[in-house]
């Protein structure tokens, strides 16, 4: 069968609304930890993380900083209209965009779009004491997801700055409730620093400063690459057959010095996150292609099962930093579509820190890819011990052999 006739419903399981924690715990490392070796599971605490890898573990963080991407208008007319920003377009480097002044575009998803018929949508108000208009007016698009042009009067004012000022922090639909001042804290993680996801890498959630230092203390190496979230993360999969859903595309940056460390630990990686297993496992493929002469540094949804490619992990990585050093580069910028499903080949990871996922949904098939038909006991267990899911619940260390 091919991956692409998986049946998204041989991927459910029952997820009772109460078991959706709301809020994270007010310690993070004091959240269950699943523990998933050769086959076995055990419960331990998050804090006991650095007894429970294996000897010579590189950790790999994605340090992404999630953005007040959403922002809330009012017509005139009392009609609510609002913008989510997605990516910039203008410039469409994030961090160039960021520190813009006067005016930027991006692509975004608008709620209420019927009452936005056309014209600007303006804001006034006040940031950091003094006056400014802000507006935004629609250049183009389909459906919900529209290419937005914002000015703002100020010169000395940066995009930055009005999104701090104005925005709101996007948590998770499925949390059933508006953003709190809380969450500007807690959902984020302890060592984000590159501003541009919308949705937290959520296992990077757990890790305390504290929990940081005991990994440093106890000889576990750590490295941090950069994965922009973006919100088709929470896209269900709505096609029967997963053939039929079209991932999203999230740009990435790894320093050369992560890829050179990463290199010399392939065998004993453990990804943070469901995000960082997609970053490092497109490394795989950018690597591959290089080694054909193409520098293409995108990776396509349905490439890993459509292209052969007969090389070590070691090769591909190597290929890399031969180019990034040829052409006097000390980071990798590129993009990625990649969908792991079963059937997938695991490449760089070994091991994997993440949450629980919602049924249906390409996080779950990653499990799947990851474990096997495992995932289930792994799921079950967790729901008849009472584990708390999705994106402020409990996690998961799952351990190949």
């Amino acid at each position: 069968m091919s991956v692409k006739d998986i049946h998204i419903a041989d991927y459910t399981y029952p997820l009772p609304d109460d078991r959706i924690a709301k809020y994270p715990l007010t310690d993070r490392s004091s959240s269950k930890l699943l523990v998933y070796k050769g086959g076995e599971i055990k419960t331990e605490i998050f804090k006991s993380l650095p007894s429970q890898l294996p000897s010579g573990s590189l950790l790999v963080f994605n340090n992404t900083k999630v953005i007040q991407a959403r922002l809330r208008f009012e017509k005139e007319t009392g009609g609510k209209v609002e913008v989510f920003c997605l990516d910039p377009v203008e410039p469409s480097d994030y961090q160039l965009s960021f520190a813009q002044k006067g005016s930027c575009v991006w692509r975004c998803m608008v709620g209420n779009l019927k009452k936005w018929k056309g014209g600007a949508l303006v804001k006034n108000c006040e940031i950091g004491g003094k006056p400014l208009t802000f507006s935004a007016v629609k250049l183009g698009g389909t459906g919900m997801v529209h290419t937005i042009r914002f000015q703002w009067s100020g010169d000395d004012v940066t995009f930055a700055e009005i999104l701090d000022s104005l925005g709101e922090l996007p948590i998770p639909p499925y949390l059933n409730r508006k953003t709190e001042e809380s969450d500007k804290k807690t959902y984020q993680t302890v060592y984000s620093k590159i501003d541009g996801s919308v949705a937290a890498p959520t296992a990077g959630l757990h890790f305390t400063k504290e929990v940081l230092s005991d990994l440093d203390a106890k000889g576990f190496g750590s490295v941090e690459l950069t994965l922009h979230v973006g919100a088709g993360t929470f896209y269900p999969v709505k096609s029967d057959e997963i053939g039929g859903h079209d991932m999203h595309t999230e740009v990435i940056a790894v320093p050369l010095d992560t890829i050179k460390r990463i290199r010399e630990s392939i065998g004993h990686i453990i990804a943070v996150g469901t995000t960082s297993v997609r970053t490092l496992e497109s490394l795989y493929f950018m690597g591959c292609r290089l080694l054909k002469g193409n520098e293409d540094m995108f990776v396509s949804q349905w490439e890993p099962y459509s292209e052969e490619y007969d090389v070590s992990a070691e090769d591909a990585l190597d290929a890399i930093m031969t180019y990034l050093r040829k052409n006097n580069m000390d980071m990798l910028h590129g993009s990625t579509q990649i969908i792991i499903v079963p059937g997938y080949k695991l490449h760089i990871v070994k091991g994997l820190v993440t949450n629980f996922h919602q049924p249906k949904s390409t996080l779950l098939l990653l499990i799947a890819a990851f474990v096997g038909q495992q995932w289930r006991k792994i799921y079950n267990y967790a729901l008849d011990n009472g584990y708390r899911f999705l994106s402020y619940g409990d996690s998961s260390l799952l351990l190949r052999r």
